[in-house]
């Protein structure tokens, strides 16, 4: 049974690196864990024994023998590990560099040398979106099973929490309900943010950075503009998909850039819940009309 307290393995073969931030997580005031591999072979092994153990991984890219690349590529083909967030760390900098990473599957991009404020800033995110995932996953339960046999449904809903909880219960109607509750929350929850709230990129980096999002969410649901304001599901599964459009009641966004992993968004603490939602719960995800209406299919 994997432990309350926060995991974080560490994997860099050089020492002194390994030591500094092994040092710097240790003396971060949260409670984490930390576990350290010097090379790919040894990472990978660890891995294996144990794929529930670890909550975030810090992974330098360039090393000797199993590199950072091919580390990735292994977790990202392994049923259990494939969700684990994975921060690159590595002296390769450029815009083409960075989006290998982040379309191989890392979450988030370092270039060295890091500031090590950036750096306790992307765990603290990773952390917090890896204990999000787990409590989804954890009430994805044998209560649901009949959720299996719905073939079609609309909902409607407000919150944030209320779009968790629909999440979780679309997901139990799906062929694989792990994978595919990580991008429904991705879309429900951004319908209502940035959707119907009207929360933008940059006002949501400085909420989280000062811990006021949840504050300034509640604070513009109770304001008489955005109570009427609803987000829209259908469900609908045939022998063959399932389809889920969403629809909000915001003006809509300019979607496309955020349907791939940006070199420009790498150390971002959000932005990439799109495209993470694209290339690992759905076969399809589209926008349409004025980027209001998302629509996900899943292949059966």
């Amino acid at each position: 049974m994997p432990s309350t307290i926060p995991h974080i393995f560490v994997i860099e073969d050089e020492l002194l690196n390994r030591t500094i931030i092994e040092e710097y997580i240790e003396e971060m005031p949260e409670d984490f864990e930390v576990e350290t591999a010097e090379n790919g072979e040894e990472a990978w092994e660890k891995l294996q024994e144990d794929p529930s153990k670890f909550d975030v991984i810090l992974l330098d890219r360039m090393m000797p023998g199993m590199d950072g690349m091919q580390v990735l590529k292994h977790i990202k083909e392994h049923p259990v590990l494939t969700h684990l967030p994975v921060i690159f760390q590595s002296a390769l900098s450029s815009k083409d560099d960075i989006a290998v990473g982040m379309r191989a599957g890392a979450y988030y991009y370092l270039t060295k040398p890091f500031e090590y404020d950036l750096l306790a800033s992307v765990i603290r995110t990773a952390v917090r979106d890896r204990m999000e995932y787990r409590r989804m996953t954890d009430e994805l339960t044998e209560h649901y099973a009949t959720m299996a046999c719905l073939t079609s449904a609309t909902f409607q809903f407000k919150t944030v929490e209320e779009a968790k909880k629909l999440a979780i219960l679309i997901a139990n109607a799906c062929n694989n309900k792990e994978k595919a509750v990580m991008g429904l929350t991705e879309l429900l929850v951004n319908a209502v943010e940035h959707g119907n709230l009207g929360i933008t990129y940059k006002e949501k980096g400085r909420l989280m950075e000062s811990g006021s999002l949840e504050d300034e969410i509640n604070k513009r649901l109770s304001l008489e503009e955005y109570q009427t304001k609803t987000v829209n599901v259908s469900f609908n599964k045939t022998e063959s998909e399932i389809e889920i459009v969403i629809e909000d009641d915001g003006e809509g966004f300019d979607w496309q850039p955020f349907m791939m992993m940006s070199p420009e968004r790498a150390s971002d603490t959000h932005g990439r819940g799109i495209a993470m939602a694209s290339l690992m719960s759905f076969d399809k995800l589209e926008y349409l009309g004025r980027g209001n209406i998302a629509k996900a299919t899943i292949n059966l």
